[in-house]
């Protein structure tokens, strides 16, 4: 019986050291994969708080009778086309990153033509619905600043703890975790824009 005893013993010792061995590993990628999406998912809360707001403010213009309807119908196409990319965030690729900023950034950019549009309407500048809602559309953008340093920090955890030895050995034995990509700046971002103070 002690003989039988001896090996079943040594046997459950290895299983519990090969599983705290590899199952800890396995475990710690799932949490920090499930942290980055749910990193993720926050993104996407920032921008459709943001997409919210502008349709409210896309409805408090329109009450300018005479305010440029290509400006407003700008906004109204650009904001479709950004709450209609979606991101699986179990699979999130650098051309969905691509892709889903490259929407976001028309909206971005006809917002502010709208914005600069308005500049000619005092009554609508002394809207308070309008300024209530630029001052939140201007809170929701730091946010959205936030989120995405947020997500690309945990996405940088998350890859960080892949790629250490022997981590990346004992991960690459279960094969389903697959890296995940970052937010990057836009392209030309990095330069500083002219600046010219000659008003003619």
């Amino acid at each position: 019986m002690k003989k039988l005893l001896i090996p079943a013993l040594v046997i459950v010792g290895i299983i519990v050291v090969l599983y705290f061995f590899f199952g800890s590993r396995y475990n710690t990628a799932v949490t920090l994969q499930e942290d980055a999406k749910t990193a993720w998912s926050n993104v996407e809360s920032a921008y459709q708080r943001r997409s919210d707001l502008i349709g409210n403010l896309v409805k408090t213009v329109q009450g300018a009778a005479d305010f440029e309807r290509n400006t407003l119908k700008e906004v109204i196409e650009a904001r479709a086309k950004a709450t209609a990319v979606n991101i699986d965030p179990s699979n999130i690729t650098p051309d969905q990153i691509a892709q889903f900023q490259q929407a976001q950034g028309g909206l971005t950019s006809a917002l502010s033509k709208l914005l600069v549009t308005v500049e000619r309407y005092p009554d609508l500048k002394a809207n308070q619905n309008f300024l209530n809602l630029q001052t939140q559309l201007e809170g929701t953008e730091n946010r959205i600043n936030v989120e995405r340093n947020r997500y690309n920090e945990a996405v940088g955890s998350y890859t960080k703890f892949m790629r250490k030895f022997p981590n990346n050995i004992v991960l690459s034995i279960f094969g389903s975790l697959e890296e995940m990509a970052r937010f990057e700046a836009d392209r030309g971002a990095e330069k500083a824009p002219d600046v010219d103070f000659n008003f003619k």
